[in-house]
């Protein structure tokens, strides 16, 4: 693959390279930081509520004293002679292995020597203490008569932060340095010992300890969901067969009124503990763990008696074990999620916003996130442990991040487009569902046109790159007076712009919105000709038409290609209004003018007939608008000054854009700053233009010959004149031009 296609490939999955590698880095700090372990948890505890119930092990009862046996014995504390009748009465059945899960450390009367000749006697009893904890507050020694025969197992239990016992020690080692093995293992030997399964170290371990073919593999501090946690001494994850009860039970009542079924204890593993919350040796599991229902904790001894249990099925019935992956394969996979994620929602991202496509995007990426958390479950009935959350989150993460990018190329989107559309108009394409429907509604509006005197004999002149450069510079200015008023630019064509008031948002004050917007967009030329004789050229001057009317507005165009904007005869008559100005000039319809309300400064009328129309029309030429906008043109007299020679001149009338082939000879007999009179003999005075006719001229007797000298543009005026006279605005001079005329203006007496 070339670096050429490298790239654009980055770039096609431009989202997916960027969102991935940074939801992936966020999630693993997260996890590595531990904030995630309470959620994992949470989740493996409920995935373990959801796993079908198991038979129970028949291999293993519990004897438990129930809180009707303390009733019935008044005591809280339960006396030595109670438990040796018990366990008496159990040998008679013969049970393969006992284990007393009570701390038995010193007498307690009535019965300690019968309990003592018990332990004595009984060499499949199986005693405990507690080693693990500070050796004066915490640890209890086991039964001496116990200990002496080797009979001791540690019942210590390991806590989650929670309170949750999901793991179990295999063995604990005392300060001196010596190894007891835990009640469970030690039940759990004795009984395997018989099936001719014996307790070794597996080759090539450090010093795992195995039983059969089976291998204990000890828990390391970041397996499953658990993060830099505690793997001090040998334990393993508990894989419970269920709640509680799980395991058959009796109590002890039952033993000592001589109700116990005969053999029930035959060859069994036979707990005997207490069961009743009296006894407060109660303890939190997965099963038991709700979050929004009452806790269900687990006796301590039916704790032991899982525990028991999980070693027999992994050894006799290949029950696996709890199993999790390596930390990099851990990381591997919830990298994996992440970048599906974002790689499904990356082609999800050009999916229209319709119900159908909706559903679509729910139907991917929620079937994915099913898939994530059915294949996390499905692991676990097979007894690995694989993490949920942080894939899961990185997953929603990935997600949200494409979507936010989009979101914002979409917003990027709409900046883009506001800069041939207004936001309105962006809005109302990409928000409303018939937004984007082909065809429009009749409305009345006010249309704004504005067009720049001489701009297009000035472009000739110049090279592509300035036309642009001054072209940009002049529409941004107005464009931004144009939205502070809250019009709406339907289209920039060249020099000129159409702009729309009431739509697509109809407002009461369209048109005096609009006149003013004008009148400031007039007001703005003082501030960009500054630039323009920055740079070298000449000043540019605007014309104005507005008018109001009723238009068909909205998509006008293909499937393929449409355009937001207006059509009518009133479109037509604003660009006639807008055609009759000079520069610095704003003239307005009557429409507009009744829709505009009160203080308008009117600074001349014309009755005009422009194409298309039946009968004339009056415009207004506006000089200013009242409260709340207050802004006003400044009123600029025309000083004429005669010439000392008039200078012969050649004029053609302009048709629209076309130039008559008729030529009229004439003289400009007077100057001023912008314009001049001009005097017509004999069978010219025929050939007067009407006010408002724009001309070709071409000045041949101009002195130096300046250059484009017969490339000067300009507008009839309405001033009182003879017969033989009128006067003209010029709107368009070549520069050459114009710095010779000014010096003629200046050298002019006046």
């Amino acid at each position: 693959m070339t670096w050429t296609q490298l790239k654009k490939n980055l770039w096609h999955w431009r989202g997916v390279v960027v969102a991935a590698p940074s939801a992936s880095l966020l999630v693993i700090l997260v996890r590595w930081a531990g904030l995630l372990q309470g959620w994992e948890l949470a989740v493996y505890d409920q995935f373990m509520r959801l796993r079908p119930v198991e038979p129970p092990d028949d291999r293993i009862a519990i004897v438990g004293m129930t809180e009707d046996d303390y009733r019935n014995l008044g005591k809280v504390v339960i006396p030595d002679g109670y438990y040796a009748e018990v366990i008496r009465e159990l040998r008679q059945q013969n049970p393969r292995v006992i284990g007393l899960d009570d701390y038995r450390d010193q007498p307690i009367d009535p019965g300690s020597e019968d309990l003592i000749a018990i332990f004595e006697t009984t060499p499949n009893l199986i005693g405990i203490q507690k080693v693990a904890g500070d050796s004066e507050l915490e640890t209890v020694d086991p039964p001496p008569a116990l200990q002496e025969r080797g009979q001791v197992s540690a019942n210590d239990v390991i806590l989650d932060s929670d309170g949750v016992v999901r793991r179990a020690l295999v063995n604990v080692q005392t300060p001196e340095g010596e190894i007891i093995p835990t009640l469970s293992l030690f039940l759990a030997g004795r009984y395997l010992e018989a099936e001719g399964k014996l307790i070794d170290i597996a080759p090539d371990t450090d010093n795992w300890w195995q039983i059969g073919e089976t291998v204990l593999k000890p828990f390391q501090r970041y397996d499953g969901g658990y993060i830099r946690t505690d793997d001090g001494g040998y334990q393993i994850l508990l894989n419970y067969q269920g709640g509680a009860q799980t395991i058959e039970r009796v109590s002890f009542s039952t033993v000592l009124e001589g109700n116990l079924p005969d053999g029930w204890a035959t060859d069994r593993i036979i707990l005997v503990g207490a069961v009743g919350a009296t006894a407060r040796d109660q303890f939190m599991t997965p099963y038991g763990n709700y979050l929004l229902a009452s806790p269900e904790p687990m006796p301590g001894v039916e704790v032991h008696a899982q525990m028991t249990s999980q070693l027999l099925s992994a050894v006799l019935d290949d029950r696996a074990l709890i199993r999790t992956w390596p930390e990099p394969l851990e990381i591997l996979w919830i990298v994996f999620w992440i970048s599906a994620g974002a790689v499904t929602a990356w082609l999800l991202r050009h999916v229209e916003k319709t119900r159908v496509g909706i559903l679509k995007v729910v139907s991917v990426q929620g079937g994915a996130a099913v898939l994530l958390i059915g294949s996390s479950y499905g692991a676990l009935m097979q007894s690995w442990w694989i993490p949920v959350v942080p894939p899961l989150l990185g997953f929603v993460a990935a997600t949200v991040g494409i979507t936010a990018y989009v979101a914002r190329t979409a917003g990027d989107i709409r900046r883009t487009f506001g800069r041939y559309l207004t936001a309105e108009v962006v809005s109302t394409l990409l928000e409303n569902p018939e937004g984007l429907k082909m065809g429009g509604e009749r409305r009345k509006i006010t249309i704004l046109t504005s067009d720049l005197r001489g701009f297009t004999a000035l472009s000739e002149r110049l090279p592509p790159e300035e036309v642009v450069k001054i072209l940009n510079f002049y529409l941004s200015y107005m464009a931004d007076i144009i939205t502070q008023y809250q019009g709406t630019i339907d289209e920039f064509m060249g020099d000129g712009i159409l702009v729309l008031f009431g739509a697509p948002t109809e407002r009461e004050d369209d048109a005096r919105r609009a006149i003013a917007c004008a009148i400031a967009m007039q007001l703005a030329m003082t501030e960009i000709n500054v630039q323009i004789e920055a740079w070298g050229l000449p000043k540019l001057e605007m014309g104005i038409g507005i008018n109001t009317g009723e238009v068909v507005v909205g998509n006008i165009g293909s499937e393929k290609r449409t355009k937001y904007g207006v059509v009518g005869s009133q479109v037509n008559l604003t660009y006639r209004i807008e055609s009759y100005t000079t520069g610095g000039q704003v003239l307005t319809s009557e429409p507009t003018l009744k829709e505009a309300g009160a203080d308008i400064q009117i600074d001349g009328t014309m009755e005009v007939m422009p194409k298309g129309v039946k009968n004339p029309i009056t415009i207004y030429t506006i000089g200013g608008i009242g409260a709340p906008y207050n802004l006003y043109l400044p009123k600029v007299k025309e000083d004429y000054r005669p010439l000392a020679e008039p200078l012969m001149m050649l004029f053609t009338a302009l048709d629209g854009k076309h130039i008559s082939t008729e030529q009229t000879k004439g003289q400009l007999v007077q100057l001023s700053e912008k314009g001049a009179e001009v005097r017509l003999d004999g069978d010219a005075i025929a050939s007067k233009p009407e006010p408002l006719t724009n001309l070709k001229l071409a000045i041949p007797d101009l002195p130096d010959d300046p250059a484009g000298s017969d490339d000067i543009y300009a507008k009839v005026i309405d001033e009182p004149s003879e017969a033989n006279t009128f006067f003209i605005l010029f709107t368009s001079r070549p520069p050459a031009v114009l710095k010779v005329m000014t010096q003629l203006y200046q050298t002019a007496q006046g």
